[in-house]
C-alpha cells in the first residue's frame, strides 16, 4: 500500500478567483502585467507565499488561461515559482505538455525576471512570449536569488523563437517585492 506522503500535491490558494478576472481580454503587456502584479501583492497581502505572480494568456485572444503565485513556503516545494504554479495550471487546462502547436501560441507574464529554473520551463513548455515586470536587481535587492541567469541566457532563448518584453510596470512590481521585505517575508533561496 501507497503512502499518501509519496503524492506531491500542487494547488492555487483559495482565494485566486477574489483576485482573478477569468473572462477578462488582456490586450495589452501592461493588462497582462497588472494580473501578475495584482497576484503577486495579493499572495503578499494574504501571506500565502512569495512576492511574485504569474500568467499565462492565449496569445491571439489574450484570454487568461492560468495564474500562479510563488508558493514555496505554503506547499513546502522548492520548486513552486509562480512561473512553474502557472505553466503547469496551463498545460492541464489546455490538456498538453506543450503550449505551442500551429493552431496556438501562449504568452507568460510574471512579475519579475523569471529564475533559472523558471526560464528552462519556459523553453520547455513551448511558451513563445515572456513579459516580465521586476527585474532581476530587484529581486536581489531584497536579498532573493535567481541563480545563473545570463544576457547569453536571454540570448540562447531568443533564438528557439521565445521573445521577451521586460521592465513592463516595473516600479509597480519592485514595490510589491519591497513590500514583502518590509513586512518581513521569507527569503527561502539564500
Amino acid at each position: 500500500m501507497r503512502d499518501v506522503s509519496e503524492n506531491v500535491v500542487i494547488s492555487a490558494p483559495e482565494w485566486i478567483d477574489d483576485v482573478v478576472d477569468w473572462n477578462g481580454v488582456y490586450a495589452t503587456d501592461e493588462a497582462k502585467m497588472r494580473v501578475a502584479i495584482e497576484l503577486a501583492a495579493a499572495n503578499v497581502r494574504r501571506k500565502t507565499g512569495g512576492p511574485f505572480g504569474a500568467a499565462v494568456f492565449e496569445a491571439h485572444s489574450h484570454r487568461l488561461v492560468s495564474v500562479g503565485v510563488n508558493s514555496v513556503v505554503r506547499l513546502n516545494n522548492s520548486v513552486a515559482h509562480a512561473e512553474m504554479m502557472a505553466i503547469m495550471m496551463a498545460e492541464q487546462r489546455v490538456g498538453s505538455y506543450s503550449l505551442h502547436r500551429p493552431d496556438r501560441d501562449h504568452a507568460l507574464a510574471t512579475s519579475c525576471d523569471p529564475c533559472a529554473m523558471c526560464l528552462g520551463a519556459v523553453l520547455w513548455s513551448g511558451i513563445r512570449r515572456v513579459v516580465t515586470g521586476a527585474g532581476r536587481d530587484d529581486a536581489l535587492a531584497i536579498d532573493f536569488d535567481e541563480g545563473p541567469v545570463f544576457p547569453e541566457s536571454y540570448s540562447y532563448l531568443e533564438s528557439r523563437g521565445i521573445r521577451f518584453a521586460r521592465g513592463v510596470l516595473r516600479d509597480e512590481a519592485a514595490a510589491v517585492l519591497a513590500s514583502y521585505r518590509r513586512q518581513g517575508g521569507p527569503i527561502y533561496n539564500a
